[in-house]
């Protein structure tokens, strides 16, 4: 059930079983995305315009860290760049990795997949990245194990969606957070409801259900419902942005190479939820040409 404030009230049984699903799919899938997509496993940001890079899918991908960075006007000189940075959602490190070298920070992974924690540490052993620069391990995005106050830069790439009671999901992004820090929240959303509308369409909502079937995502809320809960936590400097129209080529190509013969073979030997994952994926691409589905960044800071 969704409030009005977008949070989403499910039973600890409900809970319990999400979350073993979420494992489980990443558990199953992660390997495959590896070796197709590489180490980032969010969305590319393409320039509209440049038709030409929409080939470069991994470039895309730093794309995207690079314009969320940007977007939030995190810092970047000696003096105000981030020094401590927690990956809520790590997947296998990509973003952790990538924004420990940038800023030459500690940061911090979580993720609810035993698979993802082991591979994210493995491959930052491999890149040359000491254990006390960049750590992983299966922890709770709501319970978080980290004291209050511990980082510069809380970073949040596309794990938002998988998240069951939203309100408890951004309090703990604020209470990880640093006096002064900038939290980043990159996630699927769905649009934005009018002042006259008191949910979405049934023939949108038929979409999305079918979507968090297969993706083990609870029920869907807006970038709206999102600046509502910064808001009444008193954040400062709350922007958001739609990002569909950056993103729209990610989910065709990404059909294209599950129907290559490296993407089926890797899709049969991953197991039935990559499957039924894969099974979804053209709704995805209809989600967003209705414009039920948004790609959304919300950003804001941690009052000093």
């Amino acid at each position: 059930m969704a409030t009005a404030a977008g949070d989403v009230l499910v039973t600890a049984a409900e809970d319990v079983r999400l979350k073993k699903g979420i494992a489980e799919f990443y558990d199953e899938s992660s390997g495959m995305w590896e070796d197709i997509w590489g180490e980032h496993m969010h969305h590319g940001f393409y320039n509209t315009d440049d038709v030409v890079e929409i080939s470069d899918h991994r470039s895309a991908q730093i794309r995207m860290v690079e314009q969320a960075l940007l977007f939030a006007s995190v810092p970047d000189d000696s003096v105000r760049k981030p020094r401590s940075i927690v990956d809520v959602g790590c997947g296998i490190g990509g973003s952790s990795r990538y924004l420990a070298r940038k800023y030459g920070a500690e940061c911090h992974g979580i993720t609810l997949s035993p698979v993802q924690a082991e591979r994210a540490q493995a491959l930052a052993a491999a890149q040359g990245l000491a254990d006390k620069q960049v750590s992983f391990q299966v922890a709770d995005a709501l319970e978080q194990p980290f004291p209050d106050g511990k980082f510069d830069l809380v970073w949040s790439m596309e794990s938002g969606e998988h998240m069951p009671d939203k309100l408890k999901f951004v309090s703990e992004l604020v209470r990880v957070a640093a006096p002064g820090a900038t939290i980043i929240i990159v996630t699927w959303c769905h649009r934005d409801l009018s002042p006259t509308e008191k949910s979405l369409r049934p023939e949108e909502e038929k979409i999305l259900n079918k979507i968090c079937s297969s993706f083990y995502l609870p029920t869907w809320c807006s970038t709206a419902d999102y600046v509502k809960l910064l808001e009444s936590l008193s954040l400062q400097d709350i922007k958001s942005a739609d990002w569909s129209s950056n993103v729209a080529p990610f989910w065709p190509a990404v059909i294209k190479t599950a129907l290559s013969w490296k993407g089926i073979t890797s899709l049969l030997r991953s197991g039935w939820k990559s499957i039924r994952g894969a099974m979804v994926m053209p709704l995805m691409i209809e989600g967003f040409k209705k414009d039920v589905i948004k790609f959304s960044i919300i950003t804001c800071k941690k009052p000093e």
